[in-house]
């Protein structure tokens, strides 16, 4: 999956309204899903065919009327830990501050590539000005204006060309070990799920170092189920964890999200579902991932009857519409209970994902189907669906060949997504649903 390039600088050089320009791009003109929450501090952009994610590390500035230079430093250091490419904003009207030349120093120090962006240069001789960032040593300064977006072309062809390139899509039907992440917010028990599964049984499992960008992958083979762990709970516990947390939780759940097949997303019971639950839902199901809910600490919460359970699932599936064919599993880490049920069903989500269905299988479900309840004619034009295949892509992805795909709306798209999800189970698994012109 895509890389994560991240925005730093001081505050005040226009980080957001770089990100927005870059982040906005995208949502206006390749995302088409509607009422999808995005998290105003991280989201996804490509730029001549690669995707990754930006990242403004200015949305988690330290909330307070001093700026503390030692936290917006310590900031762009974990930055510069789990990023791959780095945007340095700076702010021509202003010029070199001390606390520019500070973050200047702490980027030169290290391998990672960094783009000088020299931000609100609108004219000429805005233009000159901007040749005194030379001295901060990090090379050429690409000049932009983040509001009008002149430059921000040049800039992300700097950025995507400095990417490490792309692992190679994995081959279907090898023997590929499922790999599952335990995601979620700050305290929800995924470091307690972590060591419930490898704690006790530290002989059964081996750590594979040297994975892909650095994310640390525990085998686990035990009660016939085999898979690699992809660890996010308690990589590295950094000392100050107070301004840094939910950055530092969010840089690793991205990374946690790429490197796995299936997600599953810890919620705390007592608590339900909040925003940032939702945006980490959204990223997974925009990354194409599998997702299983997990709704630890569930022996907290009083009077558990199965109606009880009911009511709360039908609550979270209401949050997540339109995707909520998502498997909801209760669990207690603490009491050990239903920890191998949230297991074994993330491994069904993994086979689900991988689910091919043959075109004539396809077509001899699905043309009846159409056939019974057609798409809505449109200012008297009738929309003739031909067939339907399913394309050769890692997750579930289907074409329908139709003589006026841009009269199809989203409703009908939904439609067919629920009658497949119906006949096959995708349980767990996004799917995509293209109209093309037969």
């Amino acid at each position: 999956m895509g890389n994560i390039v991240a925005i730093v600088g001081r505050p005040n050089v226009g980080k957001s309204t770089l990100f927005n320009r870059l982040v906005g791009m995208r949502q206006a003109i390749v995302d088409a899903t509607e009422g999808t929450t995005r998290d105003r501090h991280y989201g996804t952009t490509d730029w001549n065919g690669r995707e990754f994610t930006v990242i403004d590390t200015g949305g988690f500035t330290v909330n307070s009327e001093d700026i503390f230079e030692q936290a917006i430093c310590r900031q762009v250091q974990l930055a510069i830990d789990e990023a791959d490419g780095l945007i340095f904003l700076v702010d021509v009207e202003t010029g070199i501050t001390d606390l520019d030349q500070t973050m200047a120093e702490l980027l030169r120090r290290q391998s990672k590539p960094v783009h000088l962006a020299v931000n609100k240069v609108d004219n000429s001789r805005r233009q000159s000005d901007s040749y005194e960032f030379y001295a901060l040593g990090l090379g050429d300064p690409i000049t932009i204006s983040s509001i009008t977006g002149s430059g921000t072309g040049e800039l992300l062809d700097a950025v995507v060309g400095a990417l490490p390139p792309e692992a190679p899509e994995e081959k279907d039907g090898g023997t590929e070990i499922p790999k599952l992440a335990i995601i979620g917010r700050p305290n929800v028990g995924k470091s307690s799920l972590t060591n419930a599964l490898l704690g006790e049984e530290r002989n059964i499992v081996t750590p594979i170092a040297g994975t892909t960008r650095d994310a640390i992958h525990t085998y686990y083979n035990k009660f016939g189920m085999e898979f690699h762990l992809v660890d996010t709970a308690g990589l590295r516990k950094k000392q100050k964890v107070t301004d840094d947390l939910e950055f530092y939780s969010v840089m690793r759940t991205i990374r946690a999200i790429e490197e796995c097949d299936t997600a599953i997303l810890m919620l705390d019971a007592s608590q339900g579902v909040d925003a940032q639950d939702m945006n980490i839902f959204h990223l997974a199901v925009k990354n194409r991932k599998g997702c299983v809910i997990a709704v630890n600490k569930w022996d907290t919460v009083p009077d558990k009857q199965a109606n009880t359970m009911k009511e709360y699932a039908e609550r979270i599936r209401e949050k997540l519409a339109p995707f909520n064919d998502v498997p909801i599993v209760f669990t207690s880490v603490t009491e050990k209970q239903r920890i191998f049920d949230t297991l074994q069903t993330a491994l069904r989500v993994c086979e689900n994902r991988k689910r091919r269905i043959p075109t004539s299988e396809l077509n001899d479900f699905i043309l009846p189907v159409i056939e019974q309840t057609p798409p809505p004619s449109i200012k008297g034009k009738y929309i003739r669906i031909k067939y339907a295949m399913m394309l050769p892509t890692p997750t579930p992805q289907f074409a329908f060949f139709v003589n006026l795909p841009q009269y199809i709306k989203d409703p009908y798209r939904r439609f067919l997504e629920n009658r497949i999800r119906g006949k096959w189970d995708f349980s767990g698994v996004p799917m995509q649903i293209y109209f093309r012109q037969k």
